[in-house]
């Protein structure tokens, strides 16, 4: 017989009232403070529930919220592009996992009360936790499908609202909130649970082992180029790494270490190399394909990080080129069409300078060669993105000549859609493609064409592709994270 819950009074937990903060580490820990009682709560009776206990009431609980209130057209300094609010008004953030994000946290409130010369105010919001998210964490659940209770989940938690999961903040649609209060930070707390959980199912790895600095590929023979390279920098102390995660959070300090292949792999395995507060480098190998470079990209986004790259193969689309060169990314041909609805076509995806520097400057080093030589090896140029990956088999005339009108050096599946929602979701982006086929010139990739350019330069291409990183790593935040990317009306956090 299925309880009747319907009508179920609702039941809280006794919030911690409402404080404001001068101190950013202090007004992180009443986030955290809320967010533990409110999780706690949710997973205490959700616990119960399902062992058997009759609901007694509808429980629910509030993710904390930051609120900032500023009185004034305050002069800001007009170099900064995040840490500070457009005018006078309330703003406002739901906030999710302060333990994972505290450090950003903290890094962003200690800005915001600094700039503006006003506290920050920390309570529970009105937006409810749904169950799914609380228990998250606590690996030894899972919430069941419909059905499987003699209830309906609904009926006694919160679940899921895809009203508030969405993109419409970093989209530039989203109005002020029913109270007038405008958003400070580009994600809902919501929308930041829902990006965490699919993370972990794509990746296989925890959220908290993601790095701030994200390499994607699209070749397995990266990974183990990356896991390799891993090893020699494990064994290396002064290069500062301190450990080494394999999907299955497999995490090793010792070069030695063996890390398991698991027999069902995930979709898009991530693997960490890691440093002291997520300042070690994220590598991602997404696959082929548009479709997988845009889920990737929108989950890990919420991780705010601070650059990502794409390294992998492309198609060389001039006769000059060799199997091998490089191509440098200064533009984009957008034809992979997954990102239309929400960055529409018309909008440039400028290249940014400190990221081509870097990729340009590694380049050299990795390479030894420099100026005019480098030249031999590697081009600038536009790449061009598609959604086919069987194009050469139709008729020609029309793709060849929008690449030939485009300036087009190199062809793949996954650099714009990295570029494009990088753009969007104000992340700093780059790519260095490599050379695997010339289609256009008699050129295909075939397994016995391509053996000896895999063993050749792989090694190379990655260890270039972590030289950058490197390299903007140790960029002040404010150079990489700069104004290019903001646009008119901007929300406070990075």
């Amino acid at each position: 017989m299925t309880m009747n819950t319907r009508f179920l009074p609702v039941e809280t937990p006794e919030p911690l009232p409402r404080a404001s903060f001068t101190d950013p580490q202090e007004a992180v820990a009443r986030l955290r403070a809320l967010y533990d009682q409110a999780t706690g709560f949710l997973v205490q009776h959700f616990t119960a529930v399902l062992g058997g206990q009759k609901p007694r009431a509808r429980y629910r609980a509030y993710y904390p919220e930051v609120r900032l209130t500023v009185p004034n057209h305050a002069k800001i300094d007009s170099r900064l592009s995040f840490g500070h609010v457009v005018g006078p008004g309330s703003y406002v953030a739901t906030i999710t996992r302060p333990d994972l994000f505290g450090n950003y946290l903290t890094e962003q409130l200690s800005l915001l009360i600094r700039n503006h010369g006003v506290p920050v105010t920390i309570g529970a919001s009105d937006t409810p936790i749904p169950v799914h998210f609380a228990v998250a964490a606590q690996t030894d659940l899972a919430v069941p499908q419909e059905g499987v209770l003699d209830f309906s989940l609904r009926d006694v938690f919160d679940v899921p609202d895809l009203n508030t999961v969405n993109d419409d903040i970093v989209n530039g649609v989203a109005g002020p909130m029913p109270d007038g209060s405008q958003h400070l930070a580009a994600f809902t707390a919501q929308r930041i649970d829902y990006s965490l959980a699919r993370l972990a199912h794509y990746t296989a790895t925890l959220p908290e082992h993601f790095q701030n600095f994200v390499l994607f590929t699209n070749y397995q023979f990266y990974v183990d180029e990356f896991e390799a390279y891993a090893r020699r920098a494990l064994a290396d102390p002064a290069l500062g790494y301190t450990g080494f995660v394999a999907p299955g959070n497999q995490c090793i300090t010792d070069p030695d270490a063996p890390i398991a292949v698991l027999p069902k792999m995930p979709q898009m395995p991530a693997y960490h190399l890691t440093r002291p507060n997520g300042q070690g480098i994220t590598l991602v190998n997404i696959g082929v394909g548009p479709s997988n470079a845009k889920t990737a990209t929108d989950h890990i986004a919420v991780l705010r990080p601070h650059a990502w790259l794409m390294v992998g193969h492309c198609a060389g689309l001039r006769n000059s080129q060799s199997l091998g060169d490089f191509v440098l990314a200064h533009a984009y041909l957008r034809e992979d069409h997954v990102l239309d609805d929400d960055l529409p076509v018309w909008v440039p995806i400028p290249a940014l300078a400190e990221v081509q520097v870097a990729l340009q400057e590694a380049v050299a080093e990795v390479t030894q060669l420099e100026g005019y030589e480098l030249k031999r090896i590697m081009r600038t140029g536009t790449v061009a993105t598609i959604d086919n990956r069987n194009w050469e088999l139709r008729d020609q005339s029309g793709p060849v000549h929008r690449l030939s009108l485009s300036r087009a050096v190199a062809l793949d599946m996954e650099s714009a859609t990295i570029a494009a929602n990088g753009f969007r979701f104000r992340v700093p982006y780059g790519t260095l493609l490599c050379v695997s086929d010339k289609p256009l010139h008699g050129e295909l990739k075939l397994p016995g064409m391509a053996t000896d350019f895999y063993r050749t330069q792989v090694a190379s291409h990655l260890l270039i592709g972590i030289r950058a990183m490197e390299k903007l790593r140790d960029m002040p935040l404010e150079r990489i994270h700069s104004r290019k990317l903001r646009s008119f009306s901007e929300t406070a956090f990075l």
